[in-house]
């Protein structure tokens, strides 16, 4: 199929607060060696989509260095390829994106361009396993102009933290409401839109110029009655990072604890591919301890590691005690220290005899710190 990928990577995400302070929230470490939007990349490649562009805005140098030339994902081509799509200031004075719809607005040149008949768009800090294949599939045969993907949350998700639909029985879209109080059902939108490229530019030339700027609300919500919408509902595992810190760290201990949920995340729909690095495997010295963590490369254990996430390059040294936490590339445990319900982000120290502990809420370093 022809296919065009857009992947939403420029949202800003207060919620993560410390985590984003140096990168855009997809650029986000997850499971102990991937980004966020290797997930929504891997996605797109498996399911034979070779033409993929990344919009991006806030904080983006950390996913630009991940993404590189796209070679680990195959997408290093003279045909189609990935493309890194920033604001710029034009002759008409366009700059910085005001929403999802003008971010799109302001690239039309590569829909223009492309041979693609269809658009799918999702966003970069979502974690989920799909082959985008299916959606095709359920659009045709449904006759739909515009497929949104949706999911019935239970009640471990903060429901009217998210957009949620009303359908009819044949699956078309009667109503969207965008994060109420007590909204009439808990089947959400999960930010993916499949959608004719023809279409969609004709959408936007008719909204963005009016001073509409967001996809959802200004484009697709306003045209319900005049477009035949319809849902496809996933069932799979989904998370969305940008919710914040309490969501981050629920979701990296789900896949710590859940053989069913990694099944699914590494092994079902194609591998999830990213960046390499360099690191020798992981080293665990006579003193070390370590049970239900993950340990990534060129960590060097000597400590006690219990229900933790460990990135890549840590150092556990003898006597210290990680449990319950998330730590992130090239940070120090130091001899006698104690680190309990915590995230810390790369390169931080944390020194012999100190201890960290998170109550209610996991307590989180941010890059480069020292205590």
């Amino acid at each position: 199929m022809k296919v065009l990928g857009l992947i939403l990577a420029g949202g800003k995400s207060d919620a993560l607060g410390k985590l984003v302070y140096k990168r855009a929230s997809a650029a986000v470490p997850v499971f102990g060696k991937y980004r966020a939007i290797d997930f929504t990349l891997s996605n797109m490649v498996n399911s034979g989509i070779y033409k993929v562009g990344v919009l991006t805005q806030y904080n983006p140098r950390s996913l630009m260095d991940h993404l590189g030339s796209g070679k680990e994902w195959d997408l290093d081509r003279k045909h189609g390829g990935l493309y890194i799509l920033q604001p710029y200031l034009g002759m008409t004075g366009e700059y910085w994106y005001r929403g999802t719809a003008d971010a799109l607005f302001q690239n039309t040149t590569m829909l223009r361009r492309g041979d693609e008949d269809y658009v799918i768009i999702g966003s970069g800090d979502h974690i989920y396993k799909m082959l985008y294949n299916d959606i095709y599939s359920y659009h045709f045969a449904k006759g739909a102009d515009v497929t949104l993907v949706v999911k019935e949350l239970d009640e471990t998700y903060d429901i009217t933290q998210y957009g949620v639909v009303t359908t009819e029985p044949d699956g078309r879209i009667t109503q969207i409401q965008e994060k109420v109080q007590n909204p009439s059902t808990r089947k959400a939108f999960l930010g993916i839109y499949f959608i004719n490229k023809h279409l969609l530019l004709e959408l936007l030339y008719d909204t963005v110029p009016a001073g509409k700027y967001d996809l959802l609300l200004d484009v697709i919500i306003p045209n319900l009655s005049k477009l035949k919408v319809y849902a496809y509902e996933f069932s799979g595992y989904w998370r969305n990072v940008k919710k914040g810190i309490a969501e981050y760290y629920k979701m990296n201990m789900e896949v710590l604890n859940s053989p069913a949920i990694r099944e699914e995340l590494f092994v079902k729909y194609g591998k999830v591919y990213t960046k390499l690095k360099d690191y020798p495997p992981a080293k665990f010295t006579g003193t070390a301890k370590v049970s239900n963590s993950i340990v990534a490369d060129g960590c060097i254990i000597s400590g006690n590691v219990k229900n933790s996430v460990l990135f890549k390059g840590v150092v556990v040294r003898a006597g210290a005690r990680v449990e319950n936490s998330i730590i992130m590339q090239d940070s120090v445990i130091e001899e006698g220290a104690i680190v309990r319900n915590a995230i810390i982000d790369k390169n931080c120290v944390v020194r012999a005899e100190q201890m960290l502990i998170g109550d209610f809420e996991p307590v989180v370093l941010e890059k480069w710190m020292v205590i």
